[in-house]
């Protein structure tokens, strides 16, 4: 092992981490990614900056929280000249490419503000969110507002799979024995196998596509983000996978009657969407949970095969893998479907980190119990490659400290994450106006404070309730209110802290001192004559502006009186 040269940045959509066996799943043995663990870190309580799939991810590939980056759900383009990792990179020498998905959303209009032309070069990476794509594949096709007829369908075509949308009428569906057709949409065939045989599938072919970029990249150092599509649903799994699950291998279902009981207005309004009144219902969760496990065998598999072609290439011995989700999926835990709230099973994603460096030796096969966010990742990756730390834009810390083994002194003590709900069924049943549709969580590893607008916050003790079954938002014990109190301030200290002065580094303003410099440009503010001048000037550090000749000799005029003679011969 070496220094890295390489980062494998891979990301599932809608992984639960309590899914992996490295995770704890008595019946879903994922042993490749067990593999992967024994060689790196585990990560055990590693949490996105917000539970749905758009402002996660931009997250992730900015290094900031939703509230910076603004992309508060998925239809939400990210600013136009918001960095990303592949703007930190390149000029580092490192080549940013993805395969897979992202879920970004170009921001046209901003691009077309500004001249940019959105097939050019730099067009491209703002609206692949500083990616060089090598395959953008999101899914959901023809739905997803991204490329309604993908590479993926024409491979599909190609071997025989045809229609207007073979994503759907293969990949996607089951077939009865008379032909009958059920399409993976409807939850309840998630139990049956998909119509296409394994090895053409989505996930085996996305991993194809990422060794065939690596067999191509030659020796310039890449990041590549390879984006799994699934588990999210469909949740239909071809054959060998589908058969391998029941629902009796599956996670008892997490939820109380008395959650039901006297609600927070927020969660009530969510429990009455769509998606969570169908997972509510008896067998539903039964039908979807042989799937949704199918496919995560299915990803541990095809890393297998990854893993084991970067040994054929002759790039393991440098190159970092990071394996991750940018969130989790209720599959009816808490009477809810989807990913909308705070919850453990949606918002404490899997994380996993095999560094190569001989300094990580000392943590391999390690659990580091820290308190992790998505946003640590683009500060890791700068890091990795000598970048300089640029806290004024990156909100997260770099993770190599804790890959190596090292305690830093200054550690997070909370971690924080944001939900944008105006897009969502929930805010016009509450009345509420989009502004006020947002809510906030902050976690500092026993207590998880969560505030909303105009309702009362929701509070748990994962110390005594790890199941998250007791609201103590109402709760009127001193203890309780002595907490929300806390974790309030707390929320509001990160709210206030200045992020979006991204142009200029802090430690640049350390190191100027403002005041001189202003003088030192000829303005002068303050200053009662031409004495108080002089003296100011005999304190100030030697900068540019001083020495500069086209300056100093306006300074030398302004700071001693002289009679326009005196100023004509010396000039």
């Amino acid at each position: 092992m070496g220094q890295v040269k390489n980062i494998l940045f891979i990301m599932c959509d809608q992984l639960r981490a309590d899914h992996l066996s490295c995770y704890g799943h008595p019946k879903l043995h994922t042993p490749n990614l067990d593999a992967l663990a024994a060689r790196g870190v585990v990560f055990d309580r590693a949490y996105v900056q917000s539970p749905v799939c758009g402002p996660s991810r931009m997250s992730y590939y900015t290094g900031r929280y939703v509230n910076c980056h603004g992309a508060s759900w998925n239809f939400v383009p990210i600013r136009a000249g918001e960095m990303t990792l592949g703007d930190h990179l390149r000029p580092l020498g490192v080549r940013s490419v993805l395969v897979g998905k992202t879920h970004m959303r170009a921001d046209l209009s901003g691009m077309s503000r500004m001249g940019i032309d959105p097939h050019s070069q730099v067009g491209v990476r703002i609206a692949e969110c500083g990616f060089d794509p090598y395959e953008r594949d999101d899914g959901i096709h023809p739905y997803s507002g991204h490329d309604p007829d993908p590479a993926y369908s024409d491979y599909l075509r190609a071997q025989g799979f045809g229609g207007d949308n073979p994503w759907e009428e293969w990949a996607n569906s089951a077939e009865d024995e008379d032909g009958t057709l059920h399409s993976g949409w409807f939850l309840k065939y998630s139990n049956r196998a998909a119509r296409i045989p394994a090895e053409h599938s989505e996930t085996p072919y996305i991993t194809r596509r990422a060794m065939d970029f690596i067999r191509e990249a030659g020796s310039q150092p890449w990041v590549l983000h390879l984006s799994y599509i699934k588990p999210h649903w469909p949740y239909l799994a071809p054959e060998p996978y589908a058969s391998m699950y029941s629902a009796a291998d599956a996670l008892p279902v997490v939820r109380s009657e008395e959650e039901r009981h006297d609600p927070h207005p927020v969660y009530a309004a969510m429990m009455e969407h769509r998606v969570s009144r169908t997972f509510s219902e008896p067998g539903v969760r039964e039908a979807v949970m042989p799937g949704y496990m199918a496919l995560i065998k299915q990803i541990d598999d095809e890393l297998g095969k990854l893993f084991a072609f970067l040994d054929e290439q002759g790039v393991s011995d440098r190159t970092m893998i990071v394996f991750c989700a940018d969130h989790g999926d209720y599959l009816g835990d808490h009477w809810l479907g989807e990913k909308d709230l705070f919850h453990e099973p949606v918002i404490r994603t899997p994380l996993i980190i095999h560094d190569p460096d001989p300094r990580a030796d000392a943590t391999r096969g390690s659990r580091c119990s820290q308190l992790v966010e998505a946003i640590d990742l683009a500060p890791t990756f700068l890091d990795v490659y000598g970048g300089t730390a640029l806290p004024h834009i990156l909100d997260g810390l770099s993770l190599r400290p804790l890959l190596f083994g090292q305690q830093p002194a200054e550690w997070r003590q909370h971690v924080v994450c944001e939900y944008d709900f105006s897009f969502q069924d929930s805010r016009i049943a509450l009345a509420v106006k989009p502004r006020d549709a947002w809510m906030r969580m902050i976690f500092d590893g026993r207590w998880k404070y969560v505030l909303f607008e105009n309702f009362r916050p929701m509070l748990f003790d994962l110390q005594s309730d790890p199941q998250e079954l007791h609201d103590l938002g109402a709760s009127q014990a001193t203890e309780h209110a002595t907490v929300r109190a806390r974790l309030h301030e707390a929320l509001f200290k990160w709210a206030r802290q200045p992020r979006q002065r991204a142009t200029v580094a802090d430690g640049t303003i350390e190191s100027i001192q403002v005041q001189e410099r202003i003088s030192e440009g000829g303005i002068l503010i303050g200053y009662w004559d031409e004495d108080d001048l002089a003296q100011a000037r005999a304190r100030f550090k030697p900068r540019f502006a001083a020495t500069n000749p086209l300056v100093k000799p306006t300074l030398d005029r302004l700071t001693f009186s002289s009679t326009p003679e005196q100023e004509q011969d010396h000039a």
